[in-house]
């Protein structure tokens, strides 16, 4: 009893699930929600976070470091607690009375604070990671578009394979009942057992068929699922609310960005060259016993000033420079190759979408016919003008009709979403 009970705990536990996991999507819009707040969606925005921690650590090294400190040390001779100027030390000699800043065993505690006051470097770099930031956040923006533009197409195959499945599905039934005509034709010795043959291995091809698309549609609602997280059951109706605004180019954007973001870091290290000057300062109090009296002494002292510093002679330095350079100039390579590969690309599909525009309208006629020619055709057959071969040649050329209009709806949709990210458009503003 205890093992029937377990047993169904476990198929309500299954069932549970399975329907959790395929939920009811109402729009196109429910998927791209659905992608914002997916892990893949989260790399990308952490990706951004990151270039602007990378600004602000740059901006960083513009304020001024502040460091406490102390120490204990034990000296083999004595030694000053602050530096002595000799009309001091010579007064001091003469009255032994007074403790002398020199002791074996100095207690010290101070501060100290360096900041830059010209540094040209840190400027330009603070700029550079200002444009990797905005490369970071047009990166960000475009993989979100190429995400959507997936599920998008996904959808539209998965639209097209169920389309394909249903003119089977209906080129089956046409066979079925022909079928019923066959087997009294063959029983009153009208026809060949053969014919009998014939339509039922018709039968067996569209099965096999809708078997293949199934493997396919399983692989469009994985493709959905992966950057969802949703496992959708059927496909979901889109419409096309809005027009294609190929004025720039905006997938360029990312890299645009990162050009001039190298052009400033190889400035920065030239700049690195220049003079810089750095403000600093101190302040420290030092306690001990005067080697001379044995008495206690407190003292404390503080410095400020500027420093001025510039490298003469740095290897390192001329190599880092050269390595900037090459970066630089790879990275302008790479923008010029991707701006004429993107312009070939949507030079390309733009044309393809007009004539797939046209190619539904075509498919579309040219099922009407094929339906009329196929009706036709089992008159045809009934009344013994056509062999069934040839009445099934029909049945095929309605079934491969529809698929070519259901293929050009979705290769319509994945051409549309690809000139979108190409030129940045919004797809939540195209597809509804």
């Amino acid at each position: 009893m205890k093992t029937k009970i377990l047993i169904l705990a476990l198929i309500l536990l299954f069932l549970v699930s399975a329907t959790s996991n395929a939920q009811e999507i109402k729009s196109i819009q429910d998927l791209f929600n659905a992608l914002k707040t997916h892990p893949q969606t989260k790399s990308d925005v952490l990706a951004f976070e990151k270039a602007k921690t990378g600004k602000q650590l740059a901006y960083s090294n513009l304020f001024p470091t502040i460091t406490a400190y102390s120490s204990f040390d034990n000296y083999s001779d004595p030694a000053a607690l602050l530096p002595v100027t000799p009309n001091g030390s010579s007064y001091m000699v003469q009255h032994q009375e007074i403790p002398q800043p020199f002791s074996d065993q100095i207690f010290k505690v101070g501060v100290s604070i360096s900041m830059p006051v010209f540094i040209k470097s840190i400027y330009t770099t603070a700029s550079k990671a200002k444009h990797m930031q905005k490369s970071a956040k047009a990166k960000k923006h475009i993989n979100l578009l190429q995400n959507e533009a997936i599920i998008v197409s996904s959808n539209a195959n998965l639209n097209y394979l169920d389309g394909l499945t249903r003119a089977l599905e209906s080129k089956k039934q046409s066979l079925l009942k022909t079928k019923e005509i066959i087997e009294l034709k063959v029983k009153n010795g009208r026809a060949p057992g053969s014919s009998l043959l014939i339509i039922n291995n018709g039968v067996n091809q569209v099965e096999a068929s809708k078997n293949e698309i199934a493997i396919n549609r399983e692989q469009a609602i994985s493709a959905i699922e992966s950057l969802t997280g949703i496992r959708v059951s059927k496909p979901i109706q889109m419409l096309e609310t809005n027009t294609i605004d190929n004025s720039v180019i905006k997938s360029l954007e990312p890299l645009q960005q990162k050009i001039l973001a190298d052009k400033l870091a190889y400035r920065a290290e030239k700049e690195k060259l220049l003079p810089s000057i750095m403000l600093r300062g101190s302040y420290t109090y030092s306690s001990g016993d005067a080697y001379n009296n044995n008495l206690s002494i407190n003292t404390d002292f503080s410095t400020i000033g500027l420093v001025v510093s510039m490298p003469i002679f740095n290897k390192n330095q001329l190599t880092q420079i050269k390595k900037s350079k090459i970066t630089y100039n790879a990275t302008k390579n790479e923008f010029d190759k991707l701006k004429l590969t993107l312009k070939s690309q949507a030079n390309q599909l733009e044309n393809s979408l007009q004539l797939l525009y046209k190619s539904e309208k075509l498919y579309q006629q040219n099922i009407k016919d094929k339906e009329e020619i196929l009706n036709i055709a089992k008159e045809s057959y009934k009344s013994g003008r056509i062999a069934i071969e040839d009445y099934l040649k029909y049945e095929d050329d309605l079934v491969l009709e529809k698929s070519k209009l259901y293929k050009a709806a979705a290769e319509k949709w994945q051409t549309l979403v690809k000139l979108a990210v190409i030129y940045g458009n919004n797809i939540e503003n195209l597809v509804k």
